[in-house]
């Protein structure tokens, strides 16, 4: 009985009263099967013998294992040969019972375990010898161990004995299971233990079957599958149908039709109608035909057009082909634009020209040909160019403008268009007006700035082309006063020009490193403050050098302000003294609203402190993280700028109508005021000749009122004063996810380099803190700037908000915009808040409207753009994902991109960058410029 009184049986010896014992047990014939090493678990109890007494010479506490290989059972009456019997191993306990645990019912069982092989014959006998123990053998388990048989990646592998040596592994090739396909051989390696391991090739599900739970079903009707693969049936594209289970492709409606180049996940498509909006434009040497795209293009992109001529008679009657002698450019057919040049034309004659519309489906289908018609007479003529455009006086916001009328002998000037934008501007914001006589004011304008202007015509018979461009700045805020003193002499010229100076507050930044003693720098720029007047509250942060404090300091005659207290911590050296208070020194030097305000430092007595305005919410980008703010904000409280400017009613109740939030905290318009602090900040500090160099959400602080104001100036250098000018570092840690690529290659810092920082702040603020380039390491970031790769818009960011990043992040520095650019940009985007209305998830797709289609390469199909790329290899991936065209491929991720199967790093950096340039064209064209 065990200690749960319930009974074993067992085999037992105890002879250990008299020496020299010599007991044997067998078991059965066992036959091995597939077994090449077998296992023995023998599980058993043996007393201790010291607990017996007067057996010390005879008892024993140990016996025998052995086997003997047999080919066939022996018979009953088959003498018993103990020498026929190989011995496995002698078996000890580990532990032993005495009298003690029989009396207290312990039951102490052994577990032992012993390998025998290789066996070879067809069977085996075990047998146990006994030497003068007390044992109880109470069970004997005989097994081996096999892989067993089991599906891997749509292969079937059978149960597999291991090989005796434990060192090597056994091949084993599956076979794919029905309905699939090998696409490397499938193959498993079975280990000692009875383990599968090194799972190599794979079996995918054929052509019109998908993978559901290890095995290949039949796509049902309605869907199919073109390609081999571990990929899902797709749904039938539109205007197509399968009807069996298993199709490999889908059938085209009637009227609808594929190409032998279609891929079968494409669409069916139809024949397009005809061109729309024909016109002519008419000269003394060429008739310029212009058109817009069909209102249906069949669904396809490869529009392409032919034109026809006739010459006809005055009535418009009797026309035939036109002689050879007319010339078409670029040519007559297969033309891809919607406008062609027609010369050597005859004058005084009347002229019908029809135009064609094709696609890739117009051979396969019988029906009408879509033409579109146009009667001409060469004695009509187009508007002449406008000539020189005039600037009569302009103001601080306006400019008055005047040309010479045209002299149109034949057609009347309907009006005219001025086009005018911010010079180097135009491909960020430019605007346009109309008059009809020839003189216009244009208002609005920013004091100072340098405009362009084009001008052109507009008749009955068209539009001219637009004027060269003319330059013209508005006027300066102090012009005024200039053109007053003007006749004045040299010394009230002087003295004006002082004056000026005093005015505007100009000066200039100087770097304490120039000075011989720094500490002269810091009682220079930063005041002294008895440190009675500070009282610290508590403990809020830690910096570099020590401990960071909120508190509050008296100001004589006037009330408690609050504060942040930066201390320096105990035991510094003498350098780091000086590089803690370097920071003061260069804050005390800034006065604008937008950077943080030193308050003073003590240095006369411990701990050393730095003294700066207290920003109730902190760094920005942990404000933007955890920050929930109450949707009722009102709508036309612009953050970020100190003196507050406010919408119009209308603007207001526009933007009202479509309120952009995110997760129900800030507003778009609430954050663009923010990004215009900043900007406001950074462009103070470029005009006095300041590089800030670590520029970053994370030193960008936050008031309670939303302002947001430049901080932490540990990394910054000063700019000399030369517009290529730009800081070499000679050590420290750069913040590469934040710093342009000149800054990280050269160590080469400029304003342009903050530029590009603050490109990334704006991603920041737009995300809602998200890390840029998320996960990817430094060195992926570094090699994918490189490669061309730009951040994603986030979710729910306007389209000229991004359009400004991509700027910030013109590899060519020279190419960034300067502060006060981004300034006047987002100035504009606060008082026209109807243009952030425009989302990037918004724009995903070809426009349907002709005249915003893209001037883009279109490719017939998805391999001309990957061959464009050279990413050929990642076609079938492309096709059988369902992405057949350039408008489907636009709205990808680089998560759609890892999901189809390109899993290099680089591969999905160049195509994803292929994909952001192909958006970009989308939107620019859609937004006709972005007018702001």
């Amino acid at each position: 009985m065990d200690e749960h009184n319930r009974p074993i049986h067992t085999f037992q010896v105890c002879h250990v009263m008299e020496p020299n014992q010599n007991n044997w047990l067998r078991t059965n014939w066992i036959p091995r099967q597939a077994a090449q090493k077998i296992y023995v678990e023998l599980r058993f109890t043996l007393r201790d013998c010291n607990s017996i007494p007067w057996v010390s010479g005879t008892c024993k506490e140990t016996f025998n294992l052995l086997y003997f290989e047999t080919d066939e059972p022996q018979g009953a009456n088959a003498h018993f040969h103990p020498n026929d019997y190989a011995k496995i191993d002698t078996i000890a306990a580990d532990e032993s019972f005495t009298q003690t645990d029989l009396g207290d019912r312990v039951l102490r069982l052994n577990t032992e375990v012993r390998e025998v092989g290789p066996i070879a014959r067809k069977g085996f006998y075990l047998a146990f010898q006994d030497v003068g123990a007390c044992i109880a053998l109470v069970s004997v388990r005989v097994y081996y161990k096999k892989c067993p048989s089991t599906l891997r990646n749509l292969a079937a592998f059978p149960d597999t004995v291991p090989r005796v040596d434990s060192s090597s592994l056994v091949e084993v090739r599956g076979a794919c299971v029905e309905n699939a396909e090998e696409r490397d051989t499938p193959r498993l390696y079975c280990g000692a233990d009875g383990d599968w391991l090194v799972p190599l090739g794979r079996c995918v599900c054929s052509i019109g079957y998908e993978e559901n739970d290890n095995l290949c079903i039949a796509c049902r009707p309605g869907f199919y599958k073109a390609f081999a693969g571990n990929i899902k049936c797709s749904k039938c594209p539109p205007h197509s149908s399968s009807h069996t289970e298993g199709s490999a492709q889908c059938h085209c409606e009637k009227s609808y039709y594929r190409t032998s180049k279609d891929p079968p996940t494409m669409s069916c498509t139809r024949l397009p109608s005809s061109p729309r909006n024909l016109v002519f434009n008419i000269n003394e040497t060429a008739l310029f035909l212009e058109w817009t795209p069909p209102s249906d293009t069949g669904g396809r992109k490869d529009v392409t057009y032919n034109v026809f001529c006739f010459r006809c008679g005055a009535d418009g009657q009797a026309c035939e082909p036109c002689n050879s002698n007319v010339r078409f450019i670029p040519r007559s057919t297969g033309l891809t634009s919607t406008s062609v040049v027609v010369q050597d034309f005859v004058v005084h004659a009347n002229y019908t020209f029809q135009i064609e519309a094709l696609n890739g489906v117009s051979g396969l289908g019988r029906s009408e040909r879509q033409l579109a018609n146009i009667t001409v007479s060469t004695e009509q003529a187009g508007p002449s160019l406008v000539g020189v455009v005039r600037k009569d006086w302009a103001s601080q916001t306006s400019i008055a403008l005047s040309w010479q009328e045209t002299e149109q002998p034949h057609a009347a000037i309907l009006d005219y268009e001025i086009k005018y934008y911010e010079k180097e501007q135009e491909q960020l914001s430019y605007s346009s007006t109309r008059t009809k006589s020839p003189s216009m004011i244009v208002t609005g304008l920013n004091p100072s700035t340098v405009y362009v202007f084009h001008v052109r015509a507009r008749t009955i018979a068209g539009y001219s082309s637009y004027s060269p461009k003319f330059e013209f700045e508005a006027a300066d805020q102090g012009q005024v006063l200039v053109i007053v003193t003007a006749t004045v002499g040299g010394f009230s010229l002087l003295i004006i020009l002082t004056l000026f100076l005093l005015i505007t507050g100009l000066k200039t930044y100087i770097d304490p490193d120039t000075y011989e003693d720094p500490s002269q720098a810091v009682h220079e720029f930063a005041k002294e403050i008895d440190p009675s007047r500070i009282r610290i509250e508590r403990v809020i942060g830690a910096g570099e050098f020590g401990e960071v404090c909120s508190g509050w300091l008296r100001i004589p005659g006037k009330k408690e302000i609050p504060v942040a207290i930066k201390t320096l911590k105990g035991g510094y050296t003498e350098r780091q003294r000086r590089d803690f208070l370097r920071e003061s020194s260069i804050m005390g030097q800034f006065d604008n609203p937008n950077i943080i305000r030193l308050e003073g430092v003590v240095t006369k007595s411990r701990p050393v402190m730095i003294v700066v305005e207290y920003m109730e919410n902190g760094s920005l980008d942990s404000f933007l993280r955890v920050q929930e703010l109450n949707s009722s904000l009102i709508w036309h409280s612009t953050p970020g700028i100190p003196h507050k400017q406010h919408l119009s009613r209308k603007s207001t109740l526009l933007f009202a109508n479509r309120s952009i939030k995110h997760d129900g905290q800030f507003t778009v318009i609430q954050l663009v005021g923010m990004l215009r602090g900043i900007a406001s900040g950074m462009m103070y500090l470029s005009d006095i000749g300041y590089v800030h160099r670590d520029l970053a959400a994370r030193n960008i602080l936050v008031d309670d009122n939303l302002v947001c104001k430049v901080s932490d100036f540990g990394l910054s250098r000063v700019l000399e004063d030369d517009p290529e000018a730009a800081y070499t570092t000679t050590g420290g840690k750069i913040p590469i996810r934040w710093t342009a690529p000149e800054a990280i290659a050269y160590r080469k810092f400029s304003s342009a380099s903050d530029a590009w920082s603050y490109g990334i702040v704006m991603w920041e603020v737009m995300s809602y803190g998200e890390r840029p380039y998320w996960e990817m390491s430094n060195q992926d970031v570094i090699l994918s700037i490189e490669e061309g790769y730009r951040l994603p818009a986030p979710m729910g960011c306007p389209v000229a908000l991004h359009q400004l990043m991509l700027l910030c992040w013109q590899k060519e520095r020279s190419r960034r915009p300067q502060f006060n650019d981004v300034v006047s940009f987002l100035d504009k985007l606060i008082c026209n808040p109807s243009s952030l209305l425009t989302l990037v998830e918004d724009v995903n797709s070809f426009p349907e409207s002709p005249e915003d289609m893209p001037d883009y390469p279109l490719f017939i199909s998805i391999g001309d753009w990957l061959d464009s790329i050279k990413m050929s290899q990642y076609k079938n991936n492309f096709i059988a994902a369902g992405y057949t065209t350039l408008d489907s491929i636009s709205t990808m991720s680089i998560d759609d991109v890892r999901r189809i199967g390109v899993s290099l790093i680089g591969h999905q950096r160049r195509i994803v960058s292929s994909i952001q340039a192909l958006r970009l064209q989308f939107l620019h064209v859609q937004q006709n410029g972005f007018h702001v």
